[in-house]
């Protein structure tokens, strides 16, 4: 699968640049879970290259993603839909018991109205097509503007 992007290369900043309670900037952490290796490394790859963004870890699966956003406390989630072990509903379910205010996006290859519906029910804040890089960049920014993002 190729993932589109009407987004160029950008370029790598080392310093970021979110304001901290304390006057010091930090990183936006992402944590991205898939059960592609190919996707994920995609994922990631798009994301850290954004200004002030960082994937401070991947998995590949929902019981992963559950187990690892406890251990690391991301700012934002990017999380697949149809994953073994554990769906992303399912473990965004979980998550949003430990941590309502954590953002969660929802990637899919099959994106729906129903599938939409069902996310918002669990507290997921964003749902897209996992192909489009372009909603993805666009969805992970509006949820870190507290904003939803459900395009269908």
């Amino acid at each position: 699968m190729q993932l589109r992007s009407r987004y160029p290369s950008p370029r790598r900043r080392t310093t970021e640049l979110r304001p901290a309670s304390s006057g010091r900037h930090v990183l936006v952490r992402i944590l991205v879970a898939d059960d592609s290796v190919a996707v994920r490394r995609c994922l990631c790859g798009f994301l850290d290259r954004h200004d002030g963004w960082h994937v401070c870890d991947e998995v590949s699966n929902g019981r992963e993603a559950v187990e690892r956003f406890q251990q690391v406390r991301p700012d934002v989630i990017v999380l697949d839909f149809q994953m073994p072990e554990m769906n992303g509903l399912e473990a965004a379910r979980l998550i949003v018991g430990l941590s309502p205010k954590t953002p969660i996006l929802m990637v899919t290859t099959y994106p729906s109205k129903q599938l939409s519906d069902e996310a918002k029910k669990v507290g997921i804040r964003g749902a897209c097509a996992k192909t489009d890089i372009n909603s993805i960049v666009d969805a992970v920014g509006a949820l870190l503007r507290e904003e939803t993002y459900f395009p269908n």
